[in-house]
């Protein structure tokens, strides 16, 4: 079994407790910047076992009487066709998702804001057509000097440009299909709306990661840092609490940084500031729910390693920067982490020096370490998979669970029929393959029903997988790193 640090029953409780002893602290009204990802967090999965990647719809789901959600997208990529790199999408297309994904789980959406909004000729077509699908949309615009011109942001000719929000519940959810849509400052400008309609509202942020009341060194804080390498993102000490309180939290530079500049304009909004930090501004109990650090340490430990190999394989492929690999370098030496403790690295590394050919390595909820490696049938991904499975369900290694005979068939398919070059099955192609085999043959069914247990595992390739394999990986919840190398000395790989 996997080991556990994160209550999530605990956390749904602390949670929606404190969110509605914030709605009551503004007079029933509160904007919430909701950061990170609603839907499918996997990060925080991996670095807080337990933690279920939808919990944070739960948590509102026990809120919906009184949540509303406004999905917040900037025009300025909506022209410019920003992909969410974990779904491969745009972010217009996302927005649809979003909100068909709150609608599924009960939720209001109540409209959606286009930021940044100039007459873009895609942003225009795109507002049509949700216009067309019935939802409400909004639209605010660029504002110049923000953000550091309070004066005019706080004006008839900033904030006060911008459309208001018709909202009818008492928590409105801020989210967005990825960073910089614009929350922030749609929650500032809803403020300043409603000031002068003479209604009482606030603001507060939710966001997991860095978890405030851990040290800034916890390993799962780093973590987040090397999640965000790519970015500008570092984790600091927040110095407005220290200074107010005497207590050390954490908070990220971005926020500590634009502090001053929030606390002004909630001055010139409503006379006085109503938080004295940037923790203050903050909503998230996740660190309380914490129930074994050692667990959540050793996680946020391999979160940072595989970081890392996803660093070097996005430099790999021409994605990514050298400077994210150094960042991530630099933390792990701040963390007295190597590569080499992640064990299926190890496994299979020194498989396919002994083989000579591409070697894959996967470790099971008891420790197991179970390999596969390249054949003329399968790649070497297809070979672990069918081991691991074989070693769950407590098959002989010598069984077969599909015989050569049903693998040919499809390899000619493959190659005389769909223009495929490599021969050998995919992980996709034999799993879908051992699910015909298990009609008849018991081991191959009983080998399927073993599939659940996967997710979680830490699983090492020696070689840069297909598309194909990482997508089907990642369904399955296995928390994959490749050696930077690929199989062939190709100049064109997909």
């Amino acid at each position: 079994m996997m080991k556990i640090g994160f209550d999530c029953e605990k956390y749904v409780e602390l949670q929606t407790r404190h969110i509605r002893e914030r709605i009551e602290k503004f007079g029933g009204k509160l904007y919430l910047e909701f950061g990170g990802k609603l839907f499918d967090d996997y990060h925080a999965s991996r670095v807080l076992p337990g933690f279920k990647p939808g919990i944070k719809i739960d948590m509102l789901t026990a809120l919906k009487d009184e949540a509303e959600i406004v999905i917040v997208i900037s025009s300025n990529d909506i022209e410019k066709n920003k992909v969410r790199g974990d779904l491969g999408i745009t972010y217009d297309q996302d927005v649809l998702r979003l909100i068909d994904a709150f609608r599924s789980c009960g939720l209001y959406v109540g409209s959606v804001v286009l930021t940044q909004y100039n007459s873009q000729p895609s942003v225009v077509a795109f507002q049509k057509r949700l216009e067309t699908l019935g939802v409400t949309t909004y639209k605010h615009y660029h504002i110049e000097g923000y953000p550091s011109n309070v004066k005019h942001i706080v004006s008839d000719e900033g904030y006060g440009r911008n459309d208001f929000i018709e909202t009818t519940r008492s928590l409105v959810v801020m989210t967005a299909p990825g960073p910089g849509s614009g929350k922030m400052a749609t929650c500032l400008s809803q403020l300043y709306h409603e000031h002068l309609r003479g209604v009482k509202a606030g603001y507060a942020k939710f966001e997991t990661f860095p978890i405030w009341n851990l040290p800034l060194n916890h390993p799962v804080n780093i973590a987040y840092e090397a999640a965000t390498a790519d970015l500008d993102d570092l984790n600091c000490i927040d110095p407005f609490h220290l200074d107010a309180y005497g207590v050390k939290t954490v908070n990220y530079n971005r926020d500590v940084e634009i502090f001053p500049v929030l606390n002004a304009m909630f001055q010139r909004i409503f006379g006085e500031s109503p938080y004295k930090s940037p923790t203050d501004m903050g909503v998230n109990m996740a660190g309380n729910a914490i129930c074994d650090d050692e667990v959540c340490r050793y996680a946020a430990k391999q979160e940072i390693i595989r970081r890392y190999y996803e660093a070097l394989c996005q430099q790999r492929k021409g994605l990514g920067e050298e400077s994210s690999v150094s960042k991530i370098e630099i933390l792990m030496n701040q963390c007295g982490i190597t590569q080499e403790e992640r064990p299926v690295v190890a496994a299979a590394n020194e498989r396919a020096e002994k083989t000579g050919e591409p070697c894959a390595a996967i470790e099971l909820p008891d420790g197991k370490i179970v390999t596969g490696k390249t054949s003329a049938l399968l790649g070497a991904s297809s070979a672990m998979m069918l081991n691991a499975l074989k070693y769950l369900a407590g098959i002989k290694d010598e069984v077969l669970l599909m015989a050569p005979s049903v693998i040919e068939p499809i390899q000619e398919l493959k190659t005389q029929h769909l223009g495929n070059h490599n021969p050998r099955l995919h992980t996709d192609e034999i799993l879908i393959a051992l699910s015909v085999c298990a009609v008849t043959d018991e081991n191959a069914k009983l080998a399927l029903e073993q599939l659940k247990k996967l997710k979680g595992c830490q699983m090492h390739s020696s070689v840069l997988l297909s598309q194909v394999d990482e997508k089907l990986l990642k369904k399955l919840g296995i928390n994959l790193t490749c050696e930077p190398r690929y199989q062939t000395k190709k100049l064109y790989h997909n």
